[in-house]
């Protein structure tokens, strides 16, 4: 579809998700809108309805705008809706819904109200995977699309931090199969790894299980890996690489930029900072401060599309770290991150830091199981794309992929737990993980539900979108940043994923 025509349906989407809260808002033009981390403008012009909490929209709105073909069928009061490999068919006060051939059940059903068909636009939505939160606070809606790929030859710089000490100039950089010293330093020779494939962007950064994973997409990456001393650190050097725009918020990147990821937890670590270490020729730059010197691994294979892993837990012969001796690979993925806050709750809390924490305790519990290897998505308030979260599990071959978020509704009464699947191959998960979700949350139970996101469509193992609660009902809320509630909720999801793994 081209862009222009989505962005306008987005902005129509955006105007009936404003219509749940403040209607007035909405005719006003007052409502702020932020598509991605940026601010878009919206008409006055848009009619939307609320019934019994569901926003309905003029079907053909999103005909109009998305480039869908509807088509109105007069005798048989159905509503159709085809692009592509999609096809929705919905009938005018049914709540029976069919998607693709798949029968689905609505909230609320679609209504003719003088002569024009309302559709819910919050299941449309779901099958566009779109996600859309509410700031009633601030009159501001946050949508989150999946973006364009980055181009190549732009990249980002990073927030505060560090700046790099001692490290060699870009002038000294070392080369495959060298060493380098620099004046009172002593540097180990550097690893030989083969290439990933063409120019290319850094699109994410974790670390979890002492191991260092950079995702990278569009080109070869080639990593020159080495050690220094005086203080002790490991070097990552990435050629011919810069940030991907959404990496660090959409901002321009110029050499000496960084970043910091936070590390807690891990002993032989003391800090790792990224930067944009060189313009020319763009080279990423990620170092790991050590506690003391460290042995270490590199792996990075062709094969995976741009993971890279420095694994600190031994200095093998570099081959995939994840998943060995049969361990089972589970991805944790938390969901939003930096400019893309997520939901923002009753009392402006943000999603984006609810999710994290509980990936952070998911993640240490999960490092005390022998059977099974883990990796966050993220373990930092930084920005994936979908697609690299599902490209991250999917090029680890895990076992199972879980999504952390918290919900919001168009009024504070909503409460409850929900876990989404879209692939048959997940009910079963979805199931087993609801089951420890609601007894751990002690909230309404809303069930297991259908929906099509991207990150539970694109990856290729049973994988799970888990909706812990409500922030836009202050007791959920209140609930869900408790740490007694995190630790819950982290459990469960531990007791879950062993009990559909089988293991012990």
């Amino acid at each position: 579809m081209k862009k222009t025509g989505f962005v306008l349906f987005l902005l129509m989407f955006i105007v009936m998700m404003v219509g749940v809260q403040d209607r007035a808002a909405a005719a006003s033009g007052s409502v702020q809108i932020v598509l991605d981390g940026n601010e878009l403008k919206v008409s006055k012009d848009t009619k939307v309805t609320n019934v019994n909490g569901s926003t309905m929209v003029p079907f053909r709105v999103i005909g109009e705008n998305l480039g869908f073909e509807v088509k109105w069928e007069q005798k048989s009061q159905k509503v159709l809706i085809n692009k592509g490999s999609k096809s929705i068919e919905l009938v005018v006060n049914n709540k029976n819904a069919t998607v693709n051939g798949k029968k689905m059940t609505l909230d609320n059903p679609p209504l003719l109200q003088n002569n024009i068909v309302l559709v819910p636009v919050r299941f449309v939505s779901e099958q566009m995977g779109i996600h859309v939160s509410w700031d009633g606070a601030n009159q501001t809606v946050y949508l989150t699309t999946n973006p364009q790929p980055p181009k190549t030859d732009s990249g980002t710089g990073a927030g505060n931090g560090d700046v790099p000490v001692a490290d060699p100039s870009p002038g000294t950089q070392p080369s495959g199969g060298t060493s380098t010293t620099e004046p009172g330093e002593v540097s180990d020779p550097s690893v030989s790894i083969p290439p990933v494939t063409g120019n290319a962007v850094i699109s994410g950064i974790s670390f979890s299980e002492n191991r260092l994973m950079i995702a990278s997409q569009g080109g070869t990456v080639t990593p020159k890996v080495f050690t220094m001393s005086g203080p002790d650190r490991i070097v990552v050097d990435l050629p011919n690489t810069a940030f991907s725009p959404d990496f660090l918020g959409g901002s321009t990147a110029v050499a000496g930029n960084q970043g910091q990821l936070d590390v807690t937890g891990y002993p032989d670590l003391k800090n790792i900072r990224y930067s944009l270490f060189s313009s020319s020729p763009s080279t990423v730059r990620i170092v790991l401060d050590l506690s003391a010197p460290k042995a270490y691994s590199v792996y990075s294979d062709p094969s995976t599309s741009g993971l890279i892993i420095v694994d600190l837990n031994n200095s093998a012969t570099p081959t995939n770290p994840v998943g060995g001796s049969g361990k089972k690979i589970v991805v944790i993925d938390a969901g939003h991150g930096n400019q893309d806050p997520g939901t923002i709750g009753y009392s402006k809390t943000k999603e984006k830091d609810f999710n994290l924490a509980v990936a952070l305790k998911v993640g240490q519990l999960l490092e005390k199981e022998p059977n099974i290897d883990f990796v966050l998505t993220r373990s930092d308030d930084t920005f994936l794309k979908l697609e690299e979260r599902a490209r991250i599990a999917n090029d680890l071959n895990a076992d199972v992929f879980v999504s952390i978020h918290a919900n919001s509704g168009p009024t504070t009464a909503a409460s409850g737990s929900e876990t989404y699947y879209q692939r048959d191959a997940s009910k079963a998960l979805a199931n087993v993980m609801h089951k420890y979700l609601v007894k751990a949350t002690g909230l309404p139970d809303r069930g297991v539900k259908y929906g099509n996101y991207h990150v539970i469509r694109e990856t290729k193992m049973p994988a799970v979108l888990l909706e812990v609660g409500y922030l836009s009902n202050p007791k959920d809320e209140a609930a869900l940043f408790s740490e007694s509630l995190q630790n819950s909720v982290a459990q469960g999801i531990v007791n879950g994923i062993k009990e559909y793994l089988g293991v012990q």
